[in-house]
């Protein structure tokens, strides 16, 4: 059982969200939060495998808390969820660990497959966001804190294959797709990114994928 936790500030949708999910077998709302502090108090009590968050919250926002949690939980997934189609905050929510990112109004069936798989530790970075991402890096000034990081001796340790592993997940292909891309076995796959997120010292696949779009952007 996939344990949730909704955080939205709409009353409405909180409860519309916990009835439609709790009518998916394999997963179970286990808690809801009107903003992120109480996300935040929620998620250190009910300990959730997935958290569902509106960007725009009181407060503090849906972006500000997935960093909050993340570097507290970073074994939590979290799946921002908004009606704003806004690249600003798909960048930032991804960059502080975010597995995922959907519009509100999607089907019953497209929510629980999303959640599903960031919960089996995929990212939904699908390429319409990978796309997003990479336009806005292309707007904002390269400051310090909108750069994903690597040091560059670890970036040479990189062989050839890693480097086909990193351009599939830049795209946000999974990693079924990746193994029939590059004829390999899924367990291969996953081999291969363990390796890379461990020699990066990134923190997912999400990071992964934007330090990569950045990576072309500059380069």
């Amino acid at each position: 059982m996939i344990k949730v936790l909704i955080a939205d500030d709409q009353q409405l949708i909180r409860e519309s969200l916990k009835i439609v999910l709790d009518s998916v077998e394999d997963i179970e709302v286990i808690a809801t939060a009107g903003d992120g502090d109480d996300a935040i108090k929620a998620a250190k009590e009910k300990k959730p495998d997935v958290i569902l968050m509106d960007v725009r919250m009181p407060k503090m926002d849906g972006v500000q808390c997935t960093k909050k949690i993340k570097e507290e939980f970073p074994e939590v997934k979290v799946i921002i969820l908004t009606t704003f189609d806004d690249d600003e905050y798909v960048y930032d929510a991804l960059k502080f660990g975010a597995s995922g990112y959907l519009l509100k109004g999607i089907s019953t069936d497209e929510l629980a497959n999303a959640i599903r798989t960031v919960y089996q530790g995929q990212a939904m970075l699908n390429p319409d966001v990978a796309a997003k991402v990479l336009k806005f890096f292309s707007m904002v000034t390269q400051e310090e804190n909108n750069i994903l990081s690597v040091n560059e001796s670890f970036v040479k340790d990189l062989n050839e294959n890693e480097w086909r592993i990193i351009e599939e997940v830049s795209k946000g292909r999974s990693n079924k797709e990746i193994a029939e891309n590059l004829c390999l076995s899924g367990g291969t796959v996953r081999n291969y990114l363990s390796g890379i997120l461990e020699k990066l010292e990134l923190r997912d696949r999400t990071q992964l994928a934007i330090w990569a779009l950045q990576r072309k952007n500059v380069h």
